[in-house]
């Protein structure tokens, strides 16, 4: 692995992280009230054509952030519709 590679990666995983701290709030909180649903549906949009894009061009820093982002998001609107 370059260290190329390793920069995207390492990027990538502090971009993904930075979900976690909302995730974990809206669970302990129970509540997601002030969550945009527009928003949510607006990244998990960007983030699966991002997605989409990584796994054509088969870059794995691409792939895997963005599958970090996606799954976040979709834990994030779960919360979101089932705390409503």
């Amino acid at each position: 692995m370059s260290s190329i590679q390793i920069l995207g990666l390492v990027a990538g995983t502090i971009t993904s992280i930075t979900f976690l701290p909302q995730v974990i709030k809206i669970w302990q909180s129970k509540s997601a009230k002030d969550l945009s649903l527009t928003m949510l549906a607006l990244l998990m949009l960007g983030v699966s054509m991002w997605l989409a894009y990584g796994i054509l061009v088969k870059d794995a820093a691409i792939i895997y952030t963005n599958s970090m982002v996606l799954a976040m998001s979709m834990v994030m609107l779960y919360f979101k519709l089932k705390y409503k």
